[in-house]
């Protein structure tokens, strides 16, 4: 039995417009994809990218900081009340099998973060630049728009041969 592809979007809860266009559109090129999209389930960047996924017919799982269900966005499927607060974050990046980070602030710098720790790719779209002395490359594949970053995402996570 082959399982979906899980892709996280992840980003900040009070975006921009132009931001949160580009969350609605990544969400629908994970549904268009057949994948299914695990976000923190609340506003801003999730529910433009839920709403994306939604629009298309896809499955949104929200991992929510709270212990009521009822604080999802209206574009989740499945909503997994945690009572986790911010801890919730490593759950998301732990879920997803690729990131896509979308704009963002600190609470989308903690689930990169995760997400690196854990071996986890992560593609940005707008989102931070991470830069230390001694660091060769950017721990964050950049794409230019929604459409190349759902499919940097997939390709991250295809088998390999051996």
């Amino acid at each position: 039995m082959s399982r979906a592809v899980v892709i996280g979007v992840i980003g900040e809860n009070d975006p921009p417009a132009d931001v949160a266009a580009l969350a609605e559109a990544v969400g629908a090129e994970i549904a268009a994809a057949g994948a299914v999209l695990v976000c923190g389930g609340l506003g801003g960047v999730m529910a433009a990218a839920c709403r994306g996924a939604h629009a298309r017919g896809g499955i949104t799982i929200g991992i929510l900081p709270s212990t009521r269900r009822e604080d999802a966005n209206p574009y989740v499927t499945y909503a997994i009340p945690t009572g986790l607060g911010h801890a919730r974050n490593l759950l998301v990046a732990r879920t997803a099998q690729a990131l896509i980070a979308v704009g963002g602030r600190f609470g989308t710098l903690s689930e990169i973060a995760f997400a690196k720790i854990e071996g986890i790719p992560v593609i940005g779209l707008r989102t931070w630049e991470l830069k230390r002395e001694g660091m060769r490359e950017d721990p964050i594949q950049r794409a230019r728009d929604p459409k190349e970053a759902v499919a940097m995402a997939l390709e991250a996570v295809r088998p390999r041969p051996r």
